[in-house]
């Protein structure tokens, strides 16, 4: 028999955590939504007003945090594109850091479950490839990335320390790069980008020379890891991402062919500190989650452009 819990989801309004926050209560459970709005949107969560499963709450996580009769709690809330986190990064590492605690404290108030959203950005620009959970990677504590990279990186030191100091049950994911629906425009992130200068002819903007890789999970694929994780006895951390690698250029026309744009690609200068090369290695979420990305590039693709297209 499933039982059915009482689970909070901060960041629940963006693009991964509405997707989380459907597949919760698709399941049953009762979900407590709190987001402030920064970078998550009420339409993500509109379907959901008269679900008598969830509730929203505005609020931020670096205020205390009061909200009882939580058994589960995922800690997504942060902005999660280097646009959106260098924006204003002071605000970014305190959302990191303060809301890492508060929603520590909340979940030792309440002997919850308590997940934290870490990210493949805490092995930098990685000398080891692929990246794997042990590798404690190479990242620059003073760079325009590293509000996100090391407030990640600090926000796992924290649920660790919880744990050995209070016996807290935590669990940690590190997430590489998603997409598919509910993704913002204007979030800066590759795939939304291609897709959207695909869509309206424009050129197709590639920082560097393209040869960079990144490995692309669609977001169904990563939520039903996040349960799996949430429901299993492992602390982690655990690399969740696909290992399929694919270079900038290659991703752009296959997007351009998917498309059938009239779009050239054009290139510009490579930001600081962005990483050459990221494929995690997936053997621990195989191992211990019996997990792996079922969908295929192609088939994600066209269900993200099929959203952009319909928005």
């Amino acid at each position: 028999m499933i039982i059915k819990k009482n689970i909070l989801v901060t960041g629940g309004a963006g693009f991964l955590g509405s997707h989380l926050i459907d597949l919760l209560i698709r399941d049953g459970n009762h979900v407590t939504c709190l987001d402030n709005l920064y970078t998550g949107h009420l339409n993500n969560i509109e379907h959901l007003k008269s679900n008598n499963l969830f509730r929203f709450v505005e609020g931020d996580v670096c205020n205390e945090i009061n909200i009882d009769n939580i058994e589960e709690i995922y800690n997504l809330a942060c902005p999660a594109s280097p646009v959106h986190y260098q924006h204003d990064p002071i605000f970014t590492t305190r959302t990191n850091i303060l809301g890492a605690l508060n929603v520590l404290d909340l979940a030792k108030k309440n002997n919850a479950k308590v997940f934290q959203a870490s990210t493949s950005e805490v092995y930098g620009d990685p000398k080891v490839h692929p990246q794997v959970e042990s590798y404690w990677g190479n990242v620059n504590p003073i760079g325009i990335r590293s509000c996100y990279d090391e407030g990640k990186r600090c926000a796992e030191t924290l649920f660790m320390d919880y744990k050995r100091e209070h016996s807290l049950n935590i669990k940690i994911v590190r997430i590489f790069n998603t997409y598919g629906p509910n993704m913002t425009k204007n979030d800066g992130r590759v795939v939304s980008n291609f897709i959207l200068q695909a869509l309206n002819n424009d050129n197709i903007t590639i920082y560097g020379d393209g040869s960079q890789t990144r490995s692309f999970q669609f977001i169904d694929d990563l939520v039903e890891g996040l349960i799996k994780m949430m429901n299993s006895d492992s602390v982690g951390p655990i690399n969740l991402g696909n290992p399929i690698e694919l270079s900038m250029k290659d991703l752009a026309n296959k997007v351009i062919k998917l498309t059938n744009s009239s779009s050239d690609i054009i290139h510009k200068e490579l930001p600081e500190d962005d990483p050459k090369r990221r494929r995690p290695d997936i053997s621990l979420a195989k191992s211990t989650l019996n997990w792996k990305p079922i969908v295929d590039l192609e088939t994600g693709l066209q269900e993200t452009i099929n959203y952009f297209t319909q928005s």
